[in-house]
Order: structure tokens, then C-alpha cells, then sequence
């Protein structure tokens, strides 16, 4: 295991959580939506206003593909599963782990999701959003964690004793 990929929906705590489960294994941790908002030089709300939803996934899938890091937690973008050749590169480079949640705690930790730049189609709506993307990050896991009702703790600890086996 050289990486920790973390996928999962919009407020799973894929960025909470990597941040303390790289300081439990002495790991880096790399945020990819900083890395895109770096690279494009403008956050992710602005990115999807003036390119769209696939031209930000283009961007998203392009960041991915060229990370390139060893001992590193990276916690991805939500749509990250929508680019199979960065989705591909991630499981060449480590253990992808699907920090699941359901609809409902998705619902209650999101706040304005075009302000978290949330890429959502035309008339798509968070439920229609989660049904599409639910068998994408299953498709991609290694590793799923189920963390409803845990606390960050517990969920680090359940994906490093997962991580060992």
C-alpha cells in the first residue's frame, strides 16, 4: 500500500478524515480539489460557472491522472469517479476506500452545493446526483466504509485496521 485514495460524495468527510488518517500512518495528505483550485487558479464554483459540468470533470479527470505521490492519503473531489483514467491511475497507486453515507447524512452535512462546487447537471438534484454516482464508487472501492453514526476517530480506525489486513 503506497496510497489512500479517498472517494465518496460531497460532505462523506473524505477531507476530515484524510487529514487525521495520514497523521495516524505517518502519511502526507493531498487535498485534490486544492490541487485543482491551484493548477486553475480560481475555486470550484468559478471552474464549473465558466466551463461547465464535463469541462470541470475534464479538469478534475487531468489533476487526477497526473498526481503522482507515495505514502500519501489523497482525498478526492466527489465527482472524481466520473474520470475512469484518473480513477484507473488511483488504483494503480494505492488502496481506493469509499467512505459511504447515506442519502439522508449527505443531505443533513451539505450546505449550499454550489458554494462546496458541487457539479450537478441541468434539473439534477441531490438524490437523482447520489443514485448515479452510488454504483460508480462502489465500482471503484477497494474498501468500503460504512460511516454512519461514527465519529472521525472510529472511521480512521476502521480504514487503518482494514488498510492492514
Amino acid at each position: 500500500m503506497s496510497n489512500v485514495i479517498l472517494i465518496g460524495m460531497p460532505g462523506a468527510g473524505k477531507s476530515t478524515v484524510g487529514v487525521v488518517l495520514a497523521k495516524k500512518l505517518g502519511y502526507a495528505f493531498l487535498d485534490a480539489d486544492l490541487v485543482i483550485q491551484s493548477r486553475e487558479g480560481k475555486l470550484l464554483h468559478e471552474i464549473i460557472s465558466e466551463r461547465g459540468v464535463e469541462g470541470f470533470w475534464r479538469v478534475e479527470e487531468s489533476v487526477g491522472e497526473s498526481i503522482e505521490s507515495d505514502r500519501t492519503v489523497i482525498a478526492t473531489g466527489g465527482s472524481a469517479v466520473y474520470g475512469p483514467k484518473a480513477m484507473a491511475h488511483y488504483k494503480q497507486i494505492g488502496t481506493v476506500v469509499y467512505l459511504s453515507l447515506p442519502l439522508a447524512g449527505i443531505r443533513e452535512r451539505l450546505g449550499d452545493l454550489d458554494e462546496r462546487g458541487v457539479t450537478l447537471r441541468e434539473g439534477q438534484d441531490l438524490d437523482s446526483l447520489y443514485a448515479e454516482r452510488l454504483p460508480l464508487y462502489e465500482k471503484y472501492a477497494d474498501i468500503t466504509v460504512a460511516c454512519e453514526g461514527l465519529e472521525i476517530r472510529e472511521i480512521v480506525e476502521r480504514i487503518a485496521g482494514m488498510l492492514q489486513q
